[in-house]
């Protein structure tokens, strides 16, 4: 072996063990964004290590250096411009983009090397002369294609651009997808005998759309589900593109992520009650609506509504000693993550204990209140997990709920006729007083009213999150709190 060959598998070493301690670190929030740094210096190594290997013209040097710059500056345009509301959208295209790398590599490879030494010479090592090649360029581009288009739509799905069609929720949705189903299988065994003609842009076209077909009909509800599966997906994509070009590091990347995607996928199913069989063909729960996240549904149906003002709401803050919050999707959307840390301050100065209730599933993808809460900083310690804060409830004197709505909904434990019966809910109806902010009295994902509105316990606030909350902050500073010290209290 060559000094550069050792240098270059020394280093794809090291990418390795990165990017291991990386995703690792993802798990807690405390190290999320230095384990996210890690990660993507891994990648960086994994693409110095690989260029270290090749033998490149001027011309390629160019090409890739003109590749890296346009898609830099992407990035970097786009992490500074997202809005935080939007970031389940981003993830999802980049899901779609890793499906399209993936797809891209299979299929050059595929042309690149179907005629000339490889035929020639029946040498099977090589590239998609190689049994082992074939199968795996027929896998990258199978679960690439589908990666790529089913980001696609539930990225539209997501912004509002893409409905869900009445058809799509009828058995003949399950009778196109077989048939693509099976035009993919009959293209992918072809392709074995013929990798770069008719079968190869059978197998692409077939796999697209049956991205498509698969993703098209699920709802709102589901979309923590799919763009955690999705991310799995890419993951799988990466490790047969990686036997694709003979690449080890790209293998235990792809592998990693795809288990890691599986994972968490798996997390999501158990904390919405839902199996993953039943999210991809069972229906869409939520997709009443057309499919669009966040809801709407009909305000009619409740008869024993109490609503108060901020002013109300306020009064019983400042006496109480214990306070939770929990944050929902009309937080994120409203931007309030600031107003309700300042909030969460003037509490605290007045004695108060205080912490977030966080919920599996709470926003439009795993981990987005927490991000969301993180970017405020709001303590890590404050965030707790579902399991961890529920026997809490019944000794917490007031709740406030900021734009979550099946997540707290008590029918999930007591009515077996709801949809949402057996999903693990936040038990916030324990609590002594409850308060939901809300613009509305409109159904969350799963389109159905929420009990906890008509408690005794509960009164709704209507209004934008951030202004409500704004309006605690003024109401409690009017009262005095923030000016009293912990131990005066």
């Amino acid at each position: 072996m060559t000094t550069t060959s050792v240098l270059s598998y020394a280093i794809d070493l090291v990418a390795v063990l990165l990017l291991a301690l990386g995703l690792k670190g993802l798990s807690k929030v405390r190290s999320a964004r230095a384990a996210n740094g890690l990660a993507a210096l891994a990648m960086g190594l994994a693409v110095v290590g690989l260029l270290l290997q090749q033998q490149l013209s001027p011309q390629a040097w160019l090409w890739i250096a003109a590749g890296s710059a346009i898609g830099g500056l992407a990035g970097l345009l786009m992490a500074q411009r997202v809005p935080m509301t939007a970031m389940p959208e981003t993830v999802a295209l980049f899901n779609g983009c890793g499906g399209m790398a993936s797809l891209l590599v299979a299929v050059a490879v595929a042309l690149f090397q179907s005629g000339g030494a490889a035929a020639a010479d029946g040498a099977a090592a090589q590239g998609a002369g190689d049994l082992v090649s074939l199968i795996s360029i027929v896998i990258s581009v199978f679960v690439g294609a589908i990666t790529f288009s089913g980001s696609i739509v539930a990225m539209g799905k997501l912004q509002g651009w893409i409905e869900t069609p009445g058809w799509t929720q009828s058995q003949l949705r399950h009778g196109v997808n077989i048939s693509l189903a099976a035009m993919a299988l009959v293209a992918g065994v072809l392709l074995i005998g013929d990798p770069s003609g008719l079968p190869l842009w059978l197998l692409v076209g077939a796999s697209t759309l049956l991205g498509i077909g698969v993703t098209l009909p699920i709802g709102g509800a589901d979309m923590p589900v799919v763009i955690s599966l999705l991310n799995s997906y890419s993951g799988v994509a990466a490790a047969a593109a990686g036997f694709v070009v003979g690449s080890q590091l790209l293998i235990v990347a792809g592998a990693m992520v795809g288990a890691a995607g599986l994972i968490l996928t798996q997390v999501m199913c158990t904390a919405m009650n839902r199996s993953l069989v039943s999210v991809l063909f069972g229906g869409a729960l939520g997709a009443a609506g057309g499919g669009h996240v966040g809801g709407g549904g009909d305000e009619a149906g409740y008869s024993r509504i109490t609503s108060c003002s901020a002013e109300e709401c306020a009064m019983a803050l400042e006496t109480a000693e214990r306070v939770v919050f929990v944050p929902g999707y009309g937080l994120a959307v409203a931007q309030a993550q600031h107003t309700l840390r300042e909030l969460a301050k003037l509490l605290e100065a007045n004695g108060a204990e205080v912490s977030y209730a966080i919920h599996p599933v709470a926003g439009r993808m795993p981990g987005h209140m927490n991000v969301l809460l993180a970017e405020a900083d709001v303590p890590y310690e404050q965030l707790i997990e579902m399991d961890s804060i529920n026997p809490e409830f019944p000794r917490t004197d007031v709740v406030i709920v900021l734009g979550a709505n099946d997540v707290v909904n008590p029918d999930a434990k007591s009515d077996p006729t709801s949809p949402l019966f057996g999903m693990p809910v936040l038990e916030v109806d324990q609590a002594r007083q409850v308060f939901v902010v809300k613009r509305s009295l409109g159904a969350g994902y799963a389109g159905i009213k929420n009990a906890l509105f008509e408690l005794p316990q509960t009164a709704m606030v209507f209004g934008d999150a951030k202004a409500v909350l704004a309006g605690l902050v003024s109401e409690l500073r009017e009262l005095g709190v923030g000016k009293k010290t912990p131990a005066a209290v």
